[in-house]
């Protein structure tokens, strides 16, 4: 099989709505947001009816409820169905029926339909991962990473993502100072955190893990808003990916892979904001350390000094956290010393 995959891209379909003869009057304004809102309807409810072709069942709920794309996105049952697919042994194919409906439902350009392909990007990116290595047709998961990361392209309009890191050089603003001001505009120190995106119409070897890395900053940028289940699902592949053990029966699943830095600085964005998240769930925080111990030990094996000092540190936190959260401030030590 050839290092690359060609996957052809289908514009949706435009959706027209007839205005008729209306006057350009307040009722006209009124009723904009209506059809906003009943186009994004048709949208999700034509993926569920899409989807009840796919998988042995949908809950007549979703059909019926009022917001069916958050329904779509929060039903576990349904979310359990598709993560059971994509794990199959034959799954990731070209004419695999669900890749093609992830890769439709993200083309629908419906931001909460976005984050249902979201929802299933770990299971996605973790078998896709786990295959690609065994020479197995994966266009199907391909053409999903590959729509995610042109949107990514496209929303960044070719910058690169910096962010500024204070310089003890320049003098501070809460600070009194003899020393002329310089001129920040030609001086700050900059840190590059995700470069400049390149198009993409294939997935090569050498550009795997740059692709998979976006899609995973893309899932990072709406975390907030994705379930907690696909938070685990997360970082069970983290352990697989790290250390090949953990998986289910399949032994495609169990394959440790190469953790390039492009792909391992946004697992461990991931993997930090489970570990201090505003909405602390203790089973998800449990799943992300043993994730991060998982990742250390790798990062100790290849030597690896970047993954060691991030993967590292995060653990250092972890220990910290611990460690205030035994201290008892209402208890009196019996000492003589007075500690400042």
């Amino acid at each position: 099989m050839s290092d690359e995959t060609s996957t052809t891209v289908t514009a949706p379909s435009a959706v027209t709505t007839d205005a008729g003869d209306q006057d350009t009057d307040s009722s006209t304004t009124l009723n904009k947001p209506h059809i906003r809102w009943s186009d994004s309807y048709t949208k999700a409810h034509d993926a569920i009816q899409s989807l009840s072709s796919i998988l042995p069942s949908v809950p007549p709920s979703l059909s019926s409820s009022e917001t069916p794309a958050a329904c779509l996105l929060r039903d576990t049952e349904t979310a359990a169905q598709i993560s059971k697919l994509l794990r199959q042994p034959d799954s990731g194919a070209g004419d695999d029926n669900l890749c093609r409906w992830l890769y439709d439902t993200f083309q629908s350009n419906e931001p909460e339909l976005h984050l249902v392909v979201l929802r299933f990007l770990p299971v996605i990116a973790g078998v896709y991962l786990s295959k690609v290595n065994l020479h197995k047709p994966l266009a199907g998961f391909e053409a999903v990473l590959l729509a995610l990361y042109a949107h990514e392209t496209s929303s960044r309009n070719s910058q690169s993502i910096t962010v500024n890191i204070p310089d003890l050089s320049h003098s501070s603003i809460y600070h009194e100072t003899n020393k002329a001001a310089k001129n920040s505009a030609t001086e700050l120190n900059l840190a590059v955190i995700s470069p400049t995106l390149e198009p993409y119409g294939t997935v090569r070897s050498m550009k795997r893990g740059r692709i998979v890395g976006v899609a995973l900053e893309l899932y990072y940028t709406k975390i907030p808003q994705i379930p907690v289940e696909s938070k685990l699902e997360f970082c069970e592949f983290c352990r697989i990916w790290s250390s090949g053990q953990v998986g289910e029966d399949n032994g495609d699943l169990k394959r440790r892979i190469h953790l390039p830095w492009e792909l391992l600085q946004p697992i461990l964005r991931i993997l930090g904001h489970c570990l201090m998240g505003h909405k602390k769930d203790e089973k998800l925080y449990e799943s992300a350390i043993g994730a991060i111990g998982c990742l250390y030990e790798r990062a100790l094996h290849d030597l690896n000094t970047k993954a060691m000092l991030a993967t590292g540190s995060l653990l250092q936190l972890v220990k910290l956290a611990t460690e205030c959260e035994d201290v008892d401030y209402t208890e009196i030590t019996e000492t003589n010393t007075i500690t400042l």
